[in-house]
């Protein structure tokens, strides 16, 4: 039955895409190998007689303005700059992981599948190499992807994030290839609010109880506090927006050298009596178990919600118009990440590494043309692979203006009136993840307004560096392992926090949660966690 499933979803999903105008250029690369047996040259676009079946999420951004890859320009050039054909399957959205399964239970693989083999796949990369599902690319690389050898080559510190502790590349990254480009999301507020309320940019968590009664009492706010919840439950938390006040995350972080979970430390305790209390004063949106997208994006526009946590570029971007709409005098603007008392700085924050395991592009065991593929996705990182991927296509999405891609009104000021956000993904891949490395100039540009820009120096204030773990990949055994108990841990912190938060459990049940993570092997994951960061610092 799964195999029967995972045919008939790959048979509707599956989209030849549609070949757009546009003018093509010729790029050829050349691999530095010592060995002149493995050097190979590259010429784009290719001529070839294959089609490769590619397997991604489609962007957040595009839900409601296409339904699939294949209809969206970027996709369309994207074959045309490489000479490749692609067929594109696209998992339902928020349920990649579960299609994913299906897929491989199923054994009929496409040649590459986007997903983050790091972080959500059970056993990690080498589990992945070890059962077939996807290539060790180390020699396919050294052959015929000269442009990432090369990249990685000159970047050291990057080179020892893509890969594994034996040393398997295992997918094709996405790197951030400015520090400016690594902090872009924080808590953000209504600042016309607060000016007409008399109030300051909240610093601390009092400053936040006062400012989003203010929101409630004074300017009607149904859910004065909201924001994303899924894909885990309070999903702000991961990057400790309000949780690091209290001096922990979500998940697990290094304190004087030592690893901890958390969950399980006392600080979680207060965060989760600061939320019960929040929710039960209406301050957090009774909703906030099952907030998505489109759901937040209605409650900015009928004024309902004053603060969130949210992107620079697709959160203020693309709610600072909605807004508006309604009031031409709104204002949102970027809060500090909060601490509990005035002048500290915040412990956690966002700030992601320069290799983000989001976005990564596999190539599948059960692929018959893996050098094409490889070739294919080594574009993304020639010189001209990094103007189409960050930029789009000149003439089109951008026009070089004093030796500056500057993008065009298309994407900027969209005749079709989509939010920048939306226009950008679907002529660039620069403003989310994938197969290349991001360019500063897109921020620059993507951040329009004022309040974005303002917001990144805003929100890179903390000291989230010192405590954030790198990319770690246990050993197959140890991530298996790992996989199994953090299931059962996660399950247990989603439940707990969402029946105290909720008011379904009282707070002083938290001990006996922490006695459950206990019993789950928490310490076991930890010690897993711990020997995978020593074999990293010895990479």
């Amino acid at each position: 039955m799964k195999k029967i499933l995972a045919s008939t979803m790959i048979v509707m999903m599956m989209g030849t895409a549609i070949a757009c105008s546009s003018k093509t250029e010729s790029v050829t690369t050349t691999s530095e190998s010592q060995s002149p047996a493995t050097t190979t040259a590259t010429t784009y676009p290719m001529t070839t007689d294959k089609t490769l079946t590619y397997w991604g999420e489609l962007n957040g951004n595009l839900t409601g303005v296409k339904t699939t890859h294949g209809d969206v320009p970027f996709f369309q050039e994207w074959q045309k700059k490489t000479g490749v054909p692609m067929k594109f399957l696209a998992p339902p959205t928020g349920q990649a992981k579960e299609a994913l399964n299906v897929m491989l239970a199923s054994g009929d693989l496409p040649d590459m599948i986007e997903y983050n083999f790091l972080s959500d796949f059970p056993g990690g990369p080498e589990k992945a190499i070890k059962d077939g599902y996807i290539l060790k690319l180390n020699d396919l690389i050294d052959k015929y992807a000269p442009n990432l050898k090369k990249y990685l080559k000159e970047h050291p510190d990057v080179d020892k994030m893509v890969k594994t502790d034996n040393g398997s590349y295992y997918a094709f990254p996405f790197i951030r290839g400015d520090e400016y480009l690594q902090v872009f999301q924080g808590p953000m507020i209504r600042k016309d609010w607060l000016d007409e309320l008399g109030l300051p940019v909240p610093e601390t968590i009092d400053d936040w109880t006062t400012t989003l009664k203010a929101f409630k009492e004074k300017k009607g706010a149904a859910a004065p506090l909201s924001f994303i919840s899924k894909p885990r439950f309070f999903n702000e938390s991961y990057n400790g927006a309000f949780l690091g006040a209290f001096g922990v995350n979500r998940g697990f972080y290094l304190d004087n050298g030592k690893i901890k979970f958390g969950p399980s430390e006392s600080g979680f305790k207060e965060y989760l009596n600061t939320f019960h209390q929040w929710f039960q004063d209406g301050l957090l949106d009774k909703n906030i178990a099952t907030v998505d997208n489109k759901a937040l994006d209605g409650s900015f526009a009928t004024g309902a919600t004053g603060a969130s946590i949210g992107n620079a570029g697709g959160g203020i971007g693309k709610w600072q118009p909605l807004i508006q709409a309604k009031d031409p005098k709104a204002q949102l603007v970027a809060a500090p990440y909060p601490v509990l008392k005035k002048g500290d700085t915040p412990k956690f924050g966002q700030k992601d590494n320069p290799y983000s395991s989001g976005g990564i592009v596999a190539v599948t065991g059960k692929s018959k043309n893996p050098e094409l593929a490889v070739k294919m996705l080594d574009y993304g990182y020639s010189e001209a692979g990094h103007m189409f991927f960050n930029f789009g296509t000149e003439g089109v999405s951008y026009a070089m203006v004093d030796g500056y891609p500057k993008y065009t009104d298309l994407l900027m000021k969209n005749p079709d009136k989509l939010a920048p956000a939306q226009a950008m993904s679907m002529y660039i891949r620069g403003s989310y993840n994938g197969p290349f490395v991001q360019d500063k100039r897109y921020a620059e540009q993507f951040f329009v307004l004022p309040t974005q820009r303002d917001a990144i120096n805003v929100w890179k204030k903390t000291d989230t560096a010192k405590y954030s773990l790198p990319p770690l990949t246990p050993t197959p055994e140890e991530s298996s392992e790992y996989a199994k108990i953090m299931g059962d841990m996660n399950t247990l912190v989603d439940e707990m926090t969402l029946k105290i938060i909720l008011g379904n459990e009282p707070v002083d049940g938290f001990e006996k949660y922490v006695d459950k993570m206990k019993s789950l092997n928490l310490s076991r994951a930890i010690e897993i966690q711990q020997a995978a960061l020593d074999r990293y610092n010895k990479r």
